[in-house]
């Protein structure tokens, strides 16, 4: 008796099924992507949220200063610091930044309470960058889509606070499924 194709591929398909239900961790993705919304809420609780962007692109400012929404989904939110004095960025513009991130998954009150990577503190280490719009670039890529967001709106020398959700951040992390919250200063040269 010859078996058919169509079969050995659906006991391959059902036995790959099985196998990704049964992850080790028993966490789906789902439930990760629900835990990563409630650790941005969990933060954004006691700020003050828009929705959207100005229409203007005239932000409020400061510590102070609301969190925008930048994308639909609600996976970007830009807090500005302060806006910068430089030139806006045009699309394959070379733009350096410094940052500071703290993961939000383990965030319940304040930041003091949990640790910070990045450079912005290290003036002995190199500035990261990224080529504006140009996703070919792993250099670009390697950073995400969130990061690049607020070129879209900011001069360069600006600083802002972004928290960007896992889908929008490092391509290495994706999977982690962990929101970050980034400071984040855009220079036009390294500094």
């Amino acid at each position: 008796m010859r078996i058919k194709p169509s079969i050995i591929l659906l006991s391959m398909i059902t036995a790959l099924i099985a196998a990704l239900s049964s992850c080790s961790s028993g966490t789906s993705y789902a439930e990760l992507l629900n835990e990563e919304n409630k650790s941005v809420n969990r933060f954004l609780v006691n700020q003050k949220v828009i929705p959207y962007v100005p229409a203007d692109s005239v932000f409020e400012t400061g510590p102070d200063a609301p969190y925008y929404q930048l994308d639909n989904e609600g996976n970007v939110y830009m807090q500005v610091l302060s806006v910068g004095n430089g030139e806006k960025v045009t699309d394959d513009q070379i733009v350096y930044f410094r940052f500071k991130r703290w993961d939000l998954t383990y965030y319940k009150t304040s930041l003091d309470d949990i640790a910070s990577s990045g450079n912005m503190d290290n003036m002995a280490s190199s500035p990261a960058s990224f080529r504006y719009q140009n996703f070919t670039l792993p250099s670009s890529a390697l950073y995400g889509s969130g990061i690049q967001m607020p070129m879209a709106y900011l001069p360069l020398n600006s600083e802002v606070n972004l928290i960007v959700k896992s889908q929008y951040g490092m391509t290495n992390e994706i999977s982690y499924v962990r929101p970050y919250l980034y400071r984040i200063r855009y220079y036009k040269s390294m500094i």
